[in-house]
């Protein structure tokens, strides 16, 4: 038994197992008289997890360049040109045919609507009937695609889902589960663009490509329009950027279509700088609020554009922010404690949409899913392999800067500092676990942003989160 340090009182002895594990996360230049005999204070439950912690103040004044900015307006707009052109997930939407055939949008249908191979559940824990896959898979309309179509060109006008199947049935792969539907793929915000490709046999979801995604929407989200139309839409500033997490326009029985809307961090909305202030819109005066132009649907499916009230008193600037460490903090932690939403669930985000909504914040474009993202050709990244041991992926792991991005399968992790010689992060999780007081592993249900140490986080009682990292990405200026 390894005896305690003379220098601090005794404390209880942990499993071997998990003694072993405490002593391979020990910083460098550490003794065994250092070891985590006791894991250290838990606010929360969280390991090694204080109160201070959960202020992104408290990070920004650990740093000597908190202010340095890491990318400026031109590096950031070579950033996302690099992306488009390099990266497959993103779609060019203005490339595409004006025609598009029948093997074409067969092939992008088939390619998300598979029918998952484990046995689905629905809400009340019941096996989804064969009645309701027959349905189902009939709604994706595949013989009625013809031979050709004319391409459609449409914006969104609401938050929407966007699914695996033109279905809103939720549908889970454990028995109990209700929160990862896995016909949920990802969500919309009003002003996206999407090209329309395929509607199906109900006439109420459209197959849509945006520039991240191709999925199924509901019809009644999406207007139609012109190219010019489309494309045109907040090209033009003034504009307001939504920096909180959030932002909704003001409450109007008048023009229900834009009452209350929700905007996402990074969406960004023209402003009609004409207007005047002392001129009502919707029934309100404009003078507290920013009027700006949102798409709507019209009852035949058309495009319009219409001015609505952004409330002063919501969290929005008159551009994207500048990409700082001290700024990528502060984005991140808005979303402290947000309900984890798988495929922007529950109107919040999964892990790699948190990631997506931050870096929208100053204008920045990754790809939507973490197997995307983690590969992009388009950032600076470090890949690891099963070949990689621990040396290289500790000594990774001690450079992380504030913003750079960890990567373990399925999931994305944002660096907000180092400290104590752990390394810090911000996540949207459904979970994680670690190692207790007793040598035993905790089970954690965060299930929402939190924040963790990365170097104490277990997969499994002998695979930690570090053993398991594919990629690291970094955003900062590529180097020839």
């Amino acid at each position: 038994m390894i005896q305690a340090s003379p220098r601090r009182p005794a404390q209880p002895a942990w499993p071997a197992r998990a003694l072993l594990v405490a002593l391979t996360l020990l910083p460098a230049g550490a003794t065994w008289a250092d070891a985590p005999f006791a894991p250290p204070a838990a606010f929360g439950g969280v390991t090694g997890l204080r109160e201070a912690y959960l202020d992104p103040a408290f990070w920004a004044a650990r740093l000597p360049d908190a202010d340095r900015v890491i990318l400026d307006r031109a590096g950031i707009a070579a950033q996302n040109t690099r992306m488009r052109a390099e990266d497959d997930s993103i779609h060019d939407l203005r490339a595409l045919p004006a025609q598009l055939t029948r093997a074409r949008v067969l092939a992008d249908i088939q390619a998300l609507s598979r029918w998952p191979t484990k046995p689905l559940f629905g809400e009340d824990e019941q096996p989804i009937p064969a009645t309701a896959r027959t349905a189902i898979e009939a709604n994706l309309a595949l013989a009625a695609i013809p031979a050709e179509r004319p391409l459609q060109y449409g914006l969104v006008t609401h938050r929407a889902a966007l699914r695996a199947f033109p279905t809103a049935l939720r549908v889970f792969t454990a028995q109990g589960d209700t929160d990862i539907d896995r016909f949920q793929e990802s969500a919309l915000f009003p002003g996206d663009a999407v090209a329309v490709l395929h509607e199906s046999a109900d006439g109420q979801w459209l197959f849509v490509t945006s520039e991240r995604y191709s999925a199924w929407i509901e019809k009644r989200y999406v207007g139609i329009g012109s190219a010019d139309t489309v494309f045109g839409y907040g090209q033009q500033g003034p504009y307001r950027v939504v920096t909180g997490a959030t932002a909704f326009t003001a409450f109007t029985p008048e023009e229900p279509r834009v009452s209350r809307l929700q905007l996402e961090m990074g969406v960004r909305v023209p402003v009609l700088a004409d207007w005047p202030l002392n001129q009502t819109v919707n029934g309100q005066q404009a003078h507290a609020a920013h009027v700006v132009q949102l798409p709507v649907r019209n009852a035949d499916g058309t495009l319009a554009l219409v001015p609505a009230l952004l409330p002063r008193s919501q969290d929005t600037a008159s551009d994207y922010l500048p990409l700082t460490p001290r700024n990528v903090l502060t984005q991140a932690f808005k979303f402290l404690g947000e309900r984890y939403g798988w495929g922007h669930s529950y109107d919040t985000r999964d892990c790699s949409g948190f990631v997506s909504e931050i870096y929208r914040s100053f204008g920045v474009l990754v790809p939507r899913n973490t197997s995307a993202q983690a590969i992009s050709p388009a950032l600076d990244r470090i890949a690891f392999s099963d070949k990689d041991g621990k040396a290289r992926r500790d000594a990774a792991v001690q450079q992380l800067q504030v913003g750079d991005l960890v990567y373990i399968p399925g999931h994305v992790m944002v660096t907000i500092g180092q400290l104590d010689g752990q390394t810090w992060m911000i996540h949207d999780t459904a979970g994680g676990s670690w190692f207790g007081h007793d040598g035993n592993r905790v089970q954690a249900h965060l299930n929402g942003v939190s924040v963790t140490p990365l170097q104490p986080m277990m997969a499994s009682d002998t695979v930690s989160y570090i053993d398991r990292i594919t990629n690291i990405q970094r955003i900062r200026p590529q180097t020839p």
